[in-house]
Formats: structure tokens, sequence, C-alpha cells
């Protein structure tokens, strides 16, 4: 090869290396700040594959997917494949979900993510925790929190047996974030004639007691609640009780009893036209909602990027419908082709998260 071709070939080559190293940056090492992507996803009636004899109301979920196997790895195929495409296709770091069966239906998604990631070869990004307990509340579905994040096991706890409030707790850098995953009380007629507005007042009381009592002992703790809160955020359970609003000038850390502090709602004030999670009495709703403590929007332990709030739509709307409508799975009795089949009749919502370096001894 002449000396002038050679030339230019190891300049090529070493311009190759180069573009490679910048598009993939070393990882932040042990004790260093991270970035981490967050999702929460009401996944809509993910039953697992165990005959479990539930009741009537979910009984039409429970025999479907455990005796249909390719139905059951169609819904878990439909939300492992959005669910990937996120995070530039590595995966939120960090998944909520909620309407998760059990701690069986729980496993099986995560075993379905970590067969897509290495078959992706990306072992690197398999994960490794699923936080969750079982919960018998009327309907058979739960929150869970499936990350690649360090955390404390044993501190996972349902707030009340009966509501489903699942509280995590991850650690990084030794900086502890409080996470609550939860699904409210639904709009549809109660048996006591309500829509529901006294259940999800509940919900809310006992999400801001807890947040009160690790208040406490710390003002500026990272506190983190996200769910299906089945109500807009300008509703009276999420403002008066939760004490979630939209104004962060207003979200300060205190502890005086007389001066409770809010919650930044990132999602208040967005236009459910673009930001709306759910297709309800005919137009678009935001009710699945991430609010924050205080702590949360400090550069210290644990922060959140409001302006990162977002709402996921790419391929989760029937092609060729004429309306902002998430598409939905599907009866799992109905005989429907594969290509008639969904995902949830929710949008996922996403955020960045932050955690500072550990601190110097």
């Amino acid at each position: 090869m002449p000396m002038l071709t050679r030339s230019f070939a190891v300049l090529a080559l070493l311009a190759s290396l180069a573009t490679c190293t910048a598009q993939s940056p070393a990882k932040p090492k042990d004790g260093e700040a991270k970035e981490y992507f967050f999702c929460f996803w009401n996944v809509e009636n993910l039953f697992d594959d165990k005959d479990d004899k539930r009741n009537t109301v979910d009984e039409e979920y429970d025999d479907p997917f455990a005796e249909n196997a390719e139905l059951r790895k169609l819904k878990l195929d439909r939300l492992t494949s959005a669910i990937l495409k996120m995070n530039d296709g590595n995966g939120p770091d960090i998944l909520a979900c909620c309407e998760v069966e059990s701690v069986r239906a729980g496993e099986l998604l995560m075993n379905a993510l970590n067969a897509k990631l290495k078959d992706a070869k990306k072992d690197d990004l398999l994960y490794k925790f699923l936080l969750m307990q079982n919960l018998d509340a009327g309907r058979h579905i739960a929150p869970c929190v499936i990350t690649r994040v360090p955390c404390d096991l044993g501190a996972t706890r349902l707030n009340k047996n009966k509501l489903r409030i699942l509280e995590t707790h991850l650690k990084v850098n030794g900086h502890d974030l409080c996470l609550v995953a939860t699904h409210w009380t639904s709009q549809l007629k109660q048996t006591d004639g309500s829509s529901g507005d006294e259940g999800r007042n509940k919900y809310a009381n006992t999400i801001f007691d807890r947040f009160r009592q690790l208040n406490k002992d710390d003002i500026h703790t990272d506190y983190f609640a996200c769910g299906d809160f089945n109500d807009s955020p300008d509703a009276d359970p999420i403002v008066k009780n939760l004490g979630a609003i939209g104004d962060k000038t207003k979200v300060k850390p205190g502890n005086d009893p007389k001066e409770e502090p809010f919650f930044l709602n990132l999602m208040n004030g967005k236009d459910p036209a673009k930001f709306g999670t759910i297709w309800y009495d005919g137009k678009p709703k935001v009710y699945d909602q991430i609010c924050v403590a205080p702590g949360l929007i400090d550069n210290d332990g644990w922060s959140v990027d409001p302006s990162s709030i977002a709402t996921i739509t790419e391929g989760l709307i029937r092609k060729g419908a004429t309306r902002r409508e998430p598409w939905r799975f599907g009866d799992p009795k109905r005989d429907l082709k594969d290509s008639e089949r969904g995902f949830s009749d929710h949008f996922p919502v996403t955020c960045k998260l932050k955690v500072a370096a550990k601190a110097a001894k």
C-alpha cells in the first residue's frame, strides 16, 4: 500500500474510533453523580400464568392469561417492545407500573425485558430488582417497581394493606429516594353511588401522612410519588389533600405543622391535548402524574428535572386513529388477530432523575 494511502487509512480509522468514543461515553464511576431515566405506566390488567381462581371481576383476565400462553406472550411482547424503545433504546432505568396481578406477573415482565436485552447484547442493562408485594384489595391489580438501580429491598412496603400504595427506597451514593407507586380509586360508579372521590381522598391523605412522617426526620427528604391518580391535576384530592401544585416557588422545605409543605406536580397545568395519558369520557385526560417533595427540586441527594416530563405516545396509538387515544390490548376473551391488539388504555409518563455524588467524609 502506498505510504500516502496508508496514512489516510490510519486517519480514517482514528476518526472512526473517535466517533465511537463520543457516542458511547464511559459510565460514571461509583460515587460519581448519575442520571436516571424514569417511567410510570399503567399496563392495564397484566396477569400471570397461574390460574388463581380470582373473584368475578378478575376472572375474565385470570383464566385467559393462565391458559393461553400465546396470548400472554403477546401481551408481554407488546409491553416490553414499547418499554425498551425508551431512553434511546435502553429502556428506563426505573420502571413503575400498576395493574399488575401478582409478584409472579411482575417477574414475567422483568424476565421478558431481560430476555430482549440479552438478545440485543445489552447484558450490562439487565434489570436486577422487582419491588412488589401481593395485594388483595377488591381487585388483584397492584403497583410494582422494576429497576436496575441499587435499592433497599427490605424497605419495600404497602402503605395500609388494602390500598394500592407501594413504597420503595432506591439508594445511590448514600442518598435515599423514597419512590411511591400508586393507583387511586377510579371514576367509575362506586357501591355508595359516588364517583370515587372519598376513595381518592383516602389515597391522597395516606400518601401525605407518610411524607409528613418522613419529613419530621429530614425536611429535605427525597419523596417521589407517581401513579394513576384517576383524577385531573387540578382536582381537590390532588391539590387540597395531597397538596400537589404547579407553582414551583411555593414548593419549599419546612417542618412547621401550621405550614405544611407542598408537592410539585410535574403535570399541573399541562395541556391534555399534548400530555393526556388516557382517553376518558370522550376526551384526553391527564390521570397519570408525578409529584415530588421539595427535596427533589434542590441539588442535594436526588433531584428531578421538571422540564423533562413527557407523555409517550409514539407507536401506542392505533394506526389510522383520528383521536389521541391509547391503543388497548383488548378483551383477552375476544378472538382478535395479533395485529388488532395494542398495548394499554394508558400512555406512559417519563422524566429524568439525578443523584448527586457521594458526600465526602
